[in-house]
């Protein structure tokens, strides 16, 4: 009788031990943090700045109601695109290639003379790929990271073979950078590139400019 009532009480010290462990795992383990990837965090607080940066876009817009209903999924947009650009980071590191102010310049001239100015490109980006103004740049220099990185790699954006071949750098990156999302916001797909919950294949993530020829040495 005392020896079972023993081995009970250790296998409830034992479970209280374990508890913190357990409860540890998944979001809990990186406590404020919206992901982790390769061991850096992307905290909850840079994604609702991030957030907040477009709808402060969105309501000084004359078409604010609209555009604030259209993006609902917002929040998860923003985490999967700030994921995204590590994971393109990662993977032009690996076929080593760079982005140089120049080039970044250059794409965004190209941009805004499609977009009628500067202000059309600003209204553009805003309203087709929930970018707000401060957040240009970062995006422009994916429009010139990503053919960069396909050429490095042989690969033609506009074939399926060429996809195919970025893609799977993309995901040997992805993987490589050991993702780990706090659930609240789904899970990270390393062969899709993208959230779970975010249904946006990574080639839509970047719209194509009127291409330049790379500069010497970049």
């Amino acid at each position: 009788m005392h020896r079972r009532r023993r081995t009970a009480l250790a296998l409830s010290a034992a479970t209280l031990l374990a508890a913190p462990l357990l409860s540890a795992c998944g979001s809990e383990a990186h406590p404020g943090a919206a992901a982790v990837v390769g061991g850096d965090r992307i905290d909850v607080a840079t994604v609702q700045a991030h957030t907040a940066d477009v709808r402060d876009a969105q309501q000084a817009s004359a078409r604010s109601v609209e555009l604030v209903k259209a993006s609902g999924q917002l929040t998860r947009v923003k985490l999967s695109g700030l994921i995204f650009g590590r994971v393109l980071d990662r993977a032009a590191e690996d076929a080593g290639v760079s982005v140089s102010r120049r080039e970044i310049e250059q794409t965004r001239n190209a941009a805004a003379a499609q977009s009628g100015g500067d202000e059309g490109l600003r209204t553009m980006m805003l309203e087709q790929r929930w970018i707000a103004p401060e957040q240009i740049e970062d995006s422009l220099r994916q429009e010139v990271q990503l053919p960069k990185l396909a050429r490095a790699l042989g690969a033609d954006l506009q074939s399926p073979a060429g996809l195919q071949k970025v893609g799977q750098a993309l995901t040997e990156a992805s993987t490589a950078l050991h993702i780990d999302v706090n659930p609240r916001y789904g899970s990270w797909d390393d062969k899709k590139v993208q959230l779970s919950t975010h249904k946006v294949p990574w080639i839509t993530q970047v719209t194509t400019f009127p291409d330049r020829q790379p500069e010497a040495g970049a």
